[in-house]
């Protein structure tokens, strides 16, 4: 860990509430606890459907976030997917709307989506190359409409993938959020850093990540955007639990996804990727995700994402009955100690 300085300023860490895991008002239990806890913010998925049957939930991102925003005092970042169950004005309308609601606390993340939940309104299922491409033109789209918006004006849209007939959002704060994009690989990153205001990436080696850093930077640099107007974003997934056994055996129960040897954003049923999870051994999430007790264990780990020059890190602890502790946990041990 670096040692504290003047320069030194705390990591700006977010709590994930999995809207698979927990009902609605649990949610925002969580999410207020976190808030109290010393976390900046909290972060919720849009999903449609569980990642296993057993999660048992899967409520409406945006009404989720509406009350968590009653209750704390931090971020609320929405993870959206435009295009397929939502059409990117849709998005731009419960984006603003939540930024109305709390001024200066909410950011946006778009996400090329995953099958399981996009799959349901019988759309074609695109490869990964048109789902990238589907991915910034509905960030256009929900760009033109932030900005002819923020002005009192209509815009329009004509593309490969979506049109918007001329229209404006009526209700719209007085910055637009903050936007951010899932880049999954270089080109992504590049792409952002030329038109968007952040990007999110998974956890993952350490070269990987600081490539993605990087490609990011160079397309802001070719763009001749200020560093000022754009974050950058792990989203890190670890087990904590009272004990290393504990630890493990909620991994390995509660999101054995994360030991699964390849991408999953083609499958389409909570109870498939159930089958597939069962073939996930302990060997293989300890390869992907820090599983311990102790507080130390985790810290180094979120310290080591702001020592490469991120932004902020998304931390989900993937146990479903260790979340409050886990919580009270992280604001006294983990989080004070974080620079960057």
């Amino acid at each position: 860990m670096p040692s504290s300085s003047m320069n030194s300023t705390p990591g700006e860490v977010h709590h994930v509430v999995a809207l698979e895991q927990f009902a609605p008002e649990a949610a925002v239990e969580l999410a207020a606890a976190a808030d109290k806890g010393g976390f900046a913010g909290t972060v919720v998925a849009d999903r449609f459907q569980p990642w296993l049957p057993s999660q048992g939930n899967a409520s409406f991102a945006w009404t989720v976030l509406g009350a968590i925003g009653q209750q704390t005092t931090g971020m609320v970042t929405a993870s959206a997917v435009p295009g397929y169950r939502m059409h990117p004005a849709t998005v731009a309308q419960a984006s603003a709307t939540l930024s109305a609601l709390y001024p200066d606390r909410h950011r946006l993340i778009l996400s090329a989506g995953d099958a399981i939940d996009e799959h349901i309104v019988g759309q074609y299922w695109p490869e990964a190359s048109e789902r990238a491409a589907r991915l910034f033109e509905a960030a256009e789209v929900i760009r033109k409409l932030f900005s002819a918006s923020a002005k009192g004006n209509d815009t329009r849209h004509s593309g490969p993938q979506f049109r918007l007939e001329s229209s404006r959002l009526w209700t719209m704060p007085a910055s637009p959020p903050l936007m951010q994009v899932w880049a999954g690989g270089p080109m992504t990153a590049r792409r952002a850093g030329r038109t968007l205001d952040g990007i999110v990436v998974q956890a993952g080696p350490k070269e990987r990540l600081a490539t993605l850093l990087n490609a990011f930077r160079e397309g802001r640099r070719e763009a001749g955007r200020s560093a000022t107007s754009t974050q950058t974003v792990v989203h890190a997934q670890l087990s904590w639990a009272p004990t290393d056994g504990e630890a493990m055996a909620q991994a390995l129960r509660d999101w054995p996804m994360a030991g699964l040897r390849f991408p999953r954003g083609d499958i389409r049923s909570p109870f498939d990727v159930d089958q597939l999870a069962r073939s996930v051994t302990a060997d293989d999430i300890r390869a992907r995700i820090p599983i311990s007790s102790d507080p130390e264990v985790h810290r180094t780990y979120l310290q080591s994402f702001f020592d490469l020059g991120f932004d902020a890190v998304h931390v989900h602890n993937v146990g479903f009955l260790t979340q409050g502790e886990w919580i009270e946990i992280a604001g006294r041990e983990i989080l004070p100690k974080l620079v960057k």
